[in-house]
């Protein structure tokens, strides 16, 4: 008996899963955009931008670890993971707007919003995993793309809404979330979604270390995780360097948003190259960027900004490569619990690397403090390519 074709995919499926990401993925900075008006309001140390998104960072790890442990990207509905995690995500950046006088109940709430962030973005990976088993790695492009963009778009938000109360943007951003939520129950549950595991196994994560095949993108990601978050979380200061005022906020946006470019582009790559080589090439590209930061600081404008434009498509661009060769090559009903860990781990990395960062930008120059990023790219280009 002959094997009927798979149905095709709705054409629909993959701008519902990119608005989706998007929207879900912009709490990720909704603190971060108005950090300066917050310090100016109730008095707040200079560093602490940097707690504040080690404190979404680190929620983001616990979320993940538990959604890995009880395998609940794989054993539930991930569209309803999505939405109950955008829910959830919501009531917690209306809660943060609630009581943004205590720096301590902002940790709090910033640390649940990173938990819920662990039901959006690797569950939107997820997802994207059960539409398009055969094209994944050009889903990705798209669909991690949605996420620096909704990362970057606080920053734009904020520089729209510049003459409102800085109150507005974190409302706004918590209705967007709630958007992203209700716009993934619109998609049906695929048809050829597989059977996930349905309790916890060591041995089925142990592909992370074990099978060359993911062990090498997982290390790659790793040390992608150790320059990005620092970089956007620097990069504020780094134009501060330059501009001032609203031209902060959009040239922030600009750097951060570019990199969905890089992304995007990267996914289309996959037709015509392979995708550790498109990943070594992004890491090699963005080290050299942290590398000749002494030089670009005290560059031209042109200089200047076309530096950072590059580093900002670079630096995220990876990222979908890295997604797209763990998940190929991870056990199948495995896929998700597998991405969610990998995530865990990478942030807990990226954790250390912006405290050590923020710390080290308040005593030295930027100039000395930013080259030491490379040596994440470059451990990422050695693993990529070590046999």
């Amino acid at each position: 008996m002959p094997v009927s074709a798979a149905p095709p995919i709705p054409w629909y499926v993959l701008p519902v899963l990119v608005l989706a990401q998007f929207a879900g993925t912009s709490l990720w900075f909704a603190v971060n955009a108005i950090v300066p008006e917050l310090q100016l309001a109730f008095s707040w140390p200079a560093g602490m931008v940097g707690t504040l998104t080690s404190a979404l960072q680190l929620g983001f790890i616990a979320g993940t670890l538990l959604f890995a442990l009880t395998l609940v990207a794989d054993r539930f509905d991930a569209r309803w993971v999505f939405f109950l995690s955008s829910l959830a995500g919501a009531l917690l950046t209306v809660l943060a707007w609630w009581t943004a006088d205590s720096q301590g109940a902002l940790l709090f709430w910033r640390f649940l919003t990173g938990v819920c962030l662990a039901g959006i973005y690797p569950v939107g990976m997820k997802i994207a995993a059960q539409w398009f088993p055969q094209g994944i790695g050009h889903a990705l492009g798209w669909l991690v793309g949605a996420l620096v963009l909704g990362s970057a778009s606080a920053h734009g938000l904020r520089a729209i809404t510049a003459r409102l109360p800085w109150e507005s943007l974190m409302l706004a951003i918590a209705a967007l979330a709630l958007a992203g939520g209700c716009l993934i129950l619109t998609l049906r549950r695929p048809q050829h979604a597989a059977i996930g595991a349905s309790r916890f196994s060591a041995s089925s994560f142990s592909v992370m270390w074990t099978d060359q095949k993911v062990r090498r993108p997982v290390l790659g990601y790793f040390g992608h995780m150790w320059e990005l978050y620092t970089f956007w979380v620097l990069l504020p200061f780094i134009l501060a360097t330059r501009i001032s005022g609203d031209a902060v906020l959009w040239w922030s946006f600009a750097v951060m948003g570019s990199g969905a470019l890089g992304c995007v582009w990267g996914g289309a790559a996959l037709r015509y190259f392979d995708g550790a080589k498109i990943a070594a090439t992004h890491l090699s590209i963005s080290g050299l960027c942290c590398l000749l930061a002494p030089l670009m600081l005290h560059a031209n404008d042109t200089l200047f900004f076309l530096w950072l434009l590059i580093w900002g498509v670079t630096v995220a661009g990876d990222s979908p490569q890295f997604s797209a060769l763990i998940a190929a090559h991870s056990p199948r009903q495995m896929v998700g619990s597998v991405l969610t860990m990998t995530n865990s781990l990478g942030f807990a990395l990226s954790i250390v690397s912006i405290l050590l960062f923020t710390n080290l930008s308040q005593h030295w120059p930027l100039a000395s403090v930013l080259p030491l990023l490379a040596v994440g790219p470059a451990l990422g280009v050695w693993a990529l390519r070590a046999r």
